[in-house]
């Protein structure tokens, strides 16, 4: 019995942890109003300095585009520990509230 017990705590346990969530941070241009978007398949939670969020979904550039499109323009994007360059994080901003005219020309230059 004790064995049965053991083995559906294990499985409840494993259930309850997405396996392989990516770690996700940003860092929004101003504060976001709310501290906590939801945006395409992740919850981030906000704060004066940053947002940040872990989902198994493997699109970093979609994340950023959601979080982008709620939150406004960000300053810095990381997935997994890898920050976006300047023409991702520009092409990301074209879906931010606005977009940028600026961000629209380094993202068609690459």
């Amino acid at each position: 019995m004790n064995r049965f017990a053991t083995l559906i705590l294990a499985a409840t346990t494993l259930a309850a942890t997405p396996a392989f969530a990516g770690n996700y941070l940003a860092k929004p241009t101003t504060a976001p109003a709310s501290t906590r978007i939801i945006a395409r398949d992740i919850s981030w939670a906000c704060g004066a300095a940053a947002c940040q969020g872990n989902t198994v979904e493997s699109r970093p550039a979609v994340l950023c585009q959601g979080l982008a499109k709620r939150a406004g323009q960000l300053e810095s994007f990381i997935a997994d520990g890898r920050a976006f360059n300047a023409a991702e994080l520009a092409k990301c901003n074209l879906s931010a509230k606005g977009g940028t005219k600026g961000a629209a020309a380094v993202a068609n230059a690459n």
